[in-house]
């Protein structure tokens, strides 16, 4: 199975377009796959414990909940200047996450056998 890396730009603001990367991340992470989940843009909020909105979809899996999935067995990174913006530090990150910019990102994407999704 080829690895995952999956880039969430948005939270509530688009709140269905958010929910589909966590969502996507987490049933890949699931099925056994290799992720690489990248906060960046207004989805680093959830880089800290607790952060994040509420989407308040119907239906969906709350955000922490499809994190966790991810957590266990995959990889969540948030973007440094993201994080910088938002006066996020690694003291504040959620266990289990990094932070790393743009070089990790594109190390990531050009590997070999890459599913690369943007949200």
């Amino acid at each position: 199975m080829r690895p995952l890396v999956i880039k969430v730009t948005c939270a509530a603001g688009d709140p269905e377009r958010s929910n589909q990367a966590f969502t996507v991340a987490a049933s890949a992470a699931a099925a056994g796959a290799d992720v690489s989940l990248w906060l960046t843009g207004d989805a680093a909020a959830y880089a800290v414990e607790g952060g994040g909105p509420d989407l308040g979809l119907e239906h969906a899996t709350p955000v922490a909940q499809l994190l966790e999935v991810v957590l266990a067995s995959g990889r969540v990174t948030v973007c440094t200047q993201c994080a910088a913006r938002r006066g996020i530090t690694e003291a504040d990150l959620a266990p289990g996450l990094r932070m790393a910019g743009a070089a990790l990102f594109a190390e990531e994407v050009l590997g070999d056998q890459v599913q690369a999704l943007v949200y």
